[in-house]
């Protein structure tokens, strides 16, 4: 099951690495640092937004099985004793 939200942002989040990367080997970065920085903090926002998303979306999480139902007297019993 593919979750198309969890799609766009994987995708947004690899054209902005992809963008942060051009910015710190462009020639201009030993001039100034300011437009890698900035691609920085547009990339960190996007992992961010990814990694959010990825905690609630219903694809990403794996269902827990109810534990069986156990006999509690038993149980019980067996503490006491």
């Amino acid at each position: 099951m593919n979750c198309v939200v969890c799609s766009d942002l994987r995708r947004v989040f690899a054209a902005e690495s992809n963008a942060y990367r051009e910015a710190h080997f462009s020639a201009c970065y030993r001039v100034t640092t300011d437009l890698a920085g900035q691609k920085n903090v547009v990339r960190e926002r996007a992992r961010y937004v990814l990694e959010e998303h990825s905690r609630v979306c219903a694809a990403m999480v794996k269902p827990i099985a109810p534990s069986p139902v156990s006999d509690v007297p038993t149980h019980l019993e067996r503490l006491a004793a």
